[in-house]
């Protein structure tokens, strides 16, 4: 199992960290709810291992059976590998290549008439909030992948 969740955990990191990074430099010219879309679905495309990993699993290790615990564990154990390389791209885009993000963001939400408070929590509470939304959105893939793939023991 440990192989087969740490060689698809990192085909899951390295799709997240490029991807992600990408979307991040090149849409920086891009309104914010575009932007926000592209990251989903840069998300999204490198939690796809998930199911592939489980897929894998059964086949080789399982001989064709899985049970549906196993895989939502397979399944996490790889999102965490992908919520790392999305976190590590959001810190490294909010360190190095727009330091200024946060600025531009409530700016934008002032000229749109936003009132409220808008705190500027810092890279590492950023990152941490992204390898949190992806460890969600990978528990979902998970249990979907599962119900798929999960054949009785």
């Amino acid at each position: 199992m440990k192989n087969i969740v740490i060689r698809y955990g990192i085909y899951g990191f390295l799709l997240a960290l490029i991807v992600f990074l990408l979307a991040l430099y090149f849409g920086q010219g891009v309104d914010f709810n575009t932007q926000e879309l592209i990251g989903y679905f840069a998300m999204i495309a490198s939690l796809s291992f998930v199911f592939f990993g489980i897929k894998r699993f059964r086949s080789i290790i399982g001989k064709g059976q899985i049970g549906f615990r196993r895989a939502v564990l397979i399944g996490l154990l790889i999102s965490a590998f992908t919520g790392l390389g999305i976190a590590l791209a959001d810190f490294i885009y909010l360190s190095w290549i727009n330091p200024d993000f946060f600025e531009e963001y409530t700016a934008v939400m002032r000229s749109e008439g936003y009132k409220g408070e808008i705190p500027d929590y810092g890279n590492g509470f950023m990152a941490l909030v992204m390898f949190v939304t992806v460890m969600v959105i990978g528990l979902v893939v998970s249990l979907i992948s599962a119900v798929i793939l999960a054949k009785k023991i």
